[in-house]
């Protein structure tokens, strides 16, 4: 079998600007200074209909650390806002993340690719963009776990080594993460504009979700009602496959919630070793709110929202 490579301009679409200009600002990655791939998923590759040896590792690197824009690639930093730990921020956004744009793979499915770790954006706020190599390392193995554990997940496609440190408690090694999905919509980007009052920009967002996700309303059912109607359907079997895992989120904030019902967003997160429902997984989870046996009612919450 014949695969076409990234290059081919026919590969990349840009679904996302259907939506409202509000919805996305344009902004480049910032290069990397030596970049160094570490990782690229060529089972995935295969899968997306791309040749993983068409190009050598070099030319892998300079992609997905976002120092090389090839045919089709027009990135974005999607807005959306997000209730972190009970709390409402009306403004969060990409803040070191970049849609590239979508791959149609060869079942005729579009598939959304996004850079995380590549730079600031104006989402960034005081942050530096940028990712550290442990968390980019997790969230492929992570990923890729629940993803053969048969778990709706962001998939991870790449992972490469910026060349440049990131300051935490300590200096790390930089990386990126590629990462593919159905799509990068969250009850965030919902909450974003819903909380301007820009009832326009909500209705594009449902008509959007419904299209892009196969969400179908029931005769006489508003487009609205069918679109929750089905993200929560999706929420709660996704919950559900957590649970019978043993899987800790760490941090279901709204904005880290898909409409299309896949896990993303690994940030603290683990498998239990043993049952223990009051099981937490985040420095920042004092009060328990994302414990383990919570899951299934902070799902429902953030579907309120």
């Amino acid at each position: 079998m014949q695969f076409p490579i990234l290059e081919d301009p026919s590969l990349l679409s840009q679904s996302h600007h259907a939506l409202p200009g509000v919805c996305h600002v344009a902004v480049v990655p910032e290069p990397a200074s030596e970049p160094e791939l570490l990782l690229l998923n060529r089972p995935l590759c295969r899968e997306l209909g791309l040749d993983p040896d068409a190009r050598d590792d070099r030319f892998w690197a300079e992609v997905f650390a976002g120092n090389r824009l090839l045919h089709g690639m027009q990135p974005r930093a999607m807005a959306y806002a997000g209730h972190q730990f009970g709390h409402f921020s009306p403004q969060l956004g990409d803040g070191r993340a970049h849609y590239l744009g979508e791959l149609l793979d060869p079942s005729g499915a579009l598939v959304a690719v996004q850079l995380k770790g590549s730079g600031r954006t104006p989402y960034s706020r005081q942050g530096d963009g940028r990712a550290a190599l442990g968390p980019v390392l997790r969230e492929y193995l992570v990923s890729e776990a629940m993803h053969a554990l048969g778990v709706p997940t962001t998939r991870a496609l790449a992972a490469v080594r910026t060349g440049d440190w990131v300051f935490r408690e300590a200096a790390l090694p930089g990386a990126v993460l590629t990462r593919v999905a159905q799509g990068l919509l969250r009850v965030g980007s919902f909450e974003y504009f819903a909380a301007r009052g820009d009832r326009s920009t909500v209705e594009a967002l449902v008509r959007q979700a419904l299209l892009r996700h196969g969400y179908r309303p029931l005769a006489d059912e508003s487009p609205a009602l069918a679109l929750l109607r089905g993200v929560a359907g999706r929420q709660a079997r996704l919950v559900a496959r957590w649970m019978g895992l043993g899987f800790i989120h760490g941090v279901m904030n709204t904005d880290n919630v898909a409409i299309s019902g896949e896990t993303i967003d690994y940030g603290p997160c683990a498998f239990l070793d043993r049952h223990a429902s009051a099981t937490v997984y985040s420095a920042n989870d004092r009060q328990g709110r994302y414990a383990y046996g919570r899951q299934p009612a902070i799902a429902q919450w953030n579907l309120a929202r």
